[in-house]
């Protein structure tokens, strides 16, 4: 009988360790628009106009140039491959047989954002329109769960995301586009970035600067402490399609840095300090020549969604493509059979659809509470 307890006990404290060892917080990120191809090989100078000011050329060659796909990689992206490669997952990477595509038909943002955040593709969202997606986010889900209740927020450089999560439906806090941060008793530092805002023009008219959404969505970390929070950041894709290659490449090397200093300071917090987990992806590809890395739409997309040439009436090739890095306490998770961690090769094929049920299997939730019907959480069995 003794015996017996024994057993009983020391299974119920293993499974009391395991749960205890599931973090709590979530952080999601997308960089839209950003290709595998840079993520993977860095910074591809075959890529620059023909009109490219020859000292932005030198000062880009010697700050993102190596002898290798290596060395240039971890000098565009220096937190993901000297953290994340290291203690984490990483997709993707199409020369070592690693693919990740959408699900979606467009290849294209707001379906791209759709899936990503719901689980499913939607045949029916065919624009970039900033209307009220019908479909539930696993985010909005979530904040009606006694436990995340008023412990998810979004932030976003586009000013669509307020549509795409349907801000009026699911009552999640959102701030994007050029919006202020609005929330009671604003710190110094966000009075602060509220007024910066609106004396720094922004290139485009319906994204504005990376640096205000990360700014503002640390801010808001720092006083309501959410457990999930979603980060969409935005000018890769916009100095993409305004063809500048130099522009991307250093937007894509902010991108990282944001992302490092974000991580930083939640690993400087209590709540957050090994209990959180961190999933970057994107939302589309891109082209893969001088002509079309500017562009991405799917055949069907091109129609309308550019004026397509002639070359490109086969859809933008390789704006399907996308990849994904993980990291945090449960992420080993994500692996079958006990595979090691860090860049993965010869895996199967993965698709953008499995990143929210991904995303809950991290918290410890079983994606069918959230929707039976959607992708199946990431679980690398290698070739």
């Amino acid at each position: 009988m003794k015996r017996a307890l024994a057993m009983i006990l020391c299974l119920f404290t293993l499974l009391a360790s395991s749960l205890a060892s599931s973090a709590e917080n979530l952080i999601l990120i997308s960089l839209d628009g950003v290709r595998w191809q840079d993520v993977y090989r860095g910074y591809e100078p075959k890529l620059y106009s023909a009109n490219i000011n020859s000292a932005i050329k030198q000062r880009q060659l010697e700050q993102f140039g190596g002898s290798s796909a290596s060395e240039k990689r971890t000098r565009l992206m220096p937190f993901l491959w000297s953290k994340i490669a290291n203690s984490g997952l990483l997709l993707g990477n199409r020369d070592i047989n690693s693919a990740m595509t959408v699900n979606n038909s467009m290849w294209f943002s707001y379906p791209g954002y759709n899936e990503l955040l719901t689980g499913k593709a939607d045949p029916t969202i065919r624009d970039n329109a900033a209307n009220n997606n019908k479909n539930v986010t696993f985010l909005e889900w979530l904040n009606q769960q006694p436990i995340y209740q008023h412990k998810v927020a979004v932030f976003g450089s586009w000013d669509v995301f307020p549509a795409i999560i349907n801000r009026q439906r699911s009552g999640l806090p959102i701030n994007a586009g050029f919006e202020s941060a609005d929330w009671q008793n604003l710190s110094e530092r966000t009075e602060w970035l509220n007024q910066l805002q609106q004396n720094i023009p922004s290139p485009w008219h319906n994204v504005r600067l990376d640096a205000f959404t990360m700014g503002f969505a640390e801010e808001y970390v720092e006083q309501f402490k959410p457990k999930v929070l979603y980060l969409a950041l935005g000018e890769t894709d916009d100095f993409a399609h305004n063809g500048s290659y130099w522009q991307y490449v250093d937007a894509l090397h902010r991108a990282d840095s944001l992302i490092a200093n974000l991580w930083q300071k939640l690993q400087s917090m209590p709540e957050y300090a090994g209990k959180t987990n961190l999933i970057i992806t994107t939302d589309h590809g891109r082209g893969e020549t001088l002509k079309s890395w500017p562009h991405h739409g799917s055949p069907e997309a091109v129609k309308g969604y550019i004026n397509a040439e002639a070359e490109f009436k086969n859809g933008i090739v390789g704006s399907n493509q996308i990849w994904l890095a993980a990291m945090g306490p449960d992420v080993k998770q994500m692996m079958a059979n006990d595979h090691p961690l860090g860049e993965q090769k010869n895996t199967q094929r993965f698709s953008l659809d499995q990143v929210a049920a991904t995303a809950l299997r991290l918290l410890n939730i079983k994606p069918d509470q959230f929707n039976d019907d959607i992708g199946k959480a990431i679980e690398v069995n290698q070739q």
